[in-house]
Formats: structure tokens, sequence, C-alpha cells
């Protein structure tokens, strides 16, 4: 049986909602896959059926990030100052460009201070400033802080025993979604340049810096 729950008439678009300080959010590309799968497989089995609404085992998790397609799709990531991944976000867009599937997964120990918000309204104006006028959710029933996220946000949510499907449509973007995410692009890209070169001063005596 399918039920369905329709969030009041109010939307992130239109009212103002208490936002944590500023969180650098980097596009990723191919250089970070390798980031993404340890990102992933230190994810315990509760957190995954979180994430994709089942318990997806480590071989699923390397058959996913090895199709994870940086070109047509969009990817973010939050970096902590040793360049670990501390959240991994998945915008996979349908092939018309009309719709896109939000995922996201965030480090235990950051839960509970608002990342998935933020990273929820990173991925909501990316979408928009792409065209996309409708914006799926695919979660576990019972992942409550997600559930909440999309309900503000004003999706259409659908329960089918322990998994839900949110609906949420995007208004067109505006010049000032556009400008909002190039200057995050720009910040975020000159933290993560800092926080490498700091990080490169740590291990100058351990060897080089890999890749990323």
């Amino acid at each position: 049986m399918i039920e369905h729950a329709l969030a009041p008439p109010s939307s992130p678009f239109s009212r103002a909602r208490p936002v944590p300080c500023w969180v650098p959010v980097r596009s990723l590309g191919e250089r970070h896959r390798a980031r993404a799968l340890e990102h992933l497989l230190a994810l315990g089995d509760a957190d995954r059926v979180l994430r994709f609404g089942h318990l997806a085992s480590d071989e699923r998790l390397r058959q996913y990030v090895a199709l994870l397609d940086f070109e047509r799709d969009a990817v973010f990531g939050v970096f902590d100052r040793r360049l670990r991944l501390s959240a991994l976000v998945h915008l996979a867009f349908e092939a018309d460009g009309h719709a896109a599937e939000f995922g996201v997964s965030v480090r235990p120990s950051l839960r509970g201070r608002g990342l998935g918000t933020l990273l929820f309204d990173h991925a909501v104006m990316h979408a928009r400033n792409r065209g996309v006028r409708t914006l799926f959710i695919h979660l576990a029933r019972d992942n409550a802080p997600m559930l909440s996220i999309v309900r503000q946000a004003g999706a259409e949510i659908a329960f089918e025993g322990a998994e839900a499907q949110a609906q949420l449509p995007l208004p067109a973007d505006t010049l000032g979604s556009q400008l909002q995410e190039l200057l995050g692009h720009q910040a975020s890209d000159l933290d993560y340049r800092l926080k490498r070169q700091a990080l490169r001063l740590d291990t100058l005596r351990s060897g080089p810096l890999a890749s990323g």
C-alpha cells in the first residue's frame, strides 16, 4: 500500500530559516572517485540503509562509484582539513534534463549540525540553475532527518514499505541564484586550495601529497 503526505504550503524559496555557518561545498571530478569510495565504504550498515534505502554491500558501493558519471551528473563534496570527504552529494540528471535525483551521505560525527539542509539547498540551487523542474529523493522510510528536510521544502512524499520517494517541484533559476552558485563555487575552490596547501606543509616530511 502506498501512502501520500503533502507538506504544508511553505517553501524554502520564499521564507527565511536558520542556516548553519557557511560550509564549502566543492564540485567533484574524476580525480575524486577514490575519495568518494573511501567515504561510502566507511559508512556503517545503518548509514548505508539511510543513504540508499537498502543495505548496500561493499561490492555494490564499488559498482556505484565506478559508474559515477562526472560529466553528465553533478557530484559535490565537503572536505575536512585532511581532505577527507565529510559528506557526498550525487545529483543524477535524467536524460531530458528536466528532472534529477538527489542523494546525500554525511559522516555520522557531523550530523545534527544542519549540514544535510545546507547540502540539499545547494543541490536544489544547482538543479534550478540547470533547468531541472522536478527533484526526486529516494530514501529509507525511517530517515527522519532527510524526510524533515524535504517536507519543509514542500515535497510530496509517497511511502511504500520501508522506502519513501519524495518529489519536489523547482522554480526557475534567477540571476540571483546563478550569481550565488558562482560565488560559492569560487569560494569553495579557494578553501580547497588552502586546505591542500596546509596539508602539504603538514605532511612535507612524510612524503609527497597524493593527487586530488
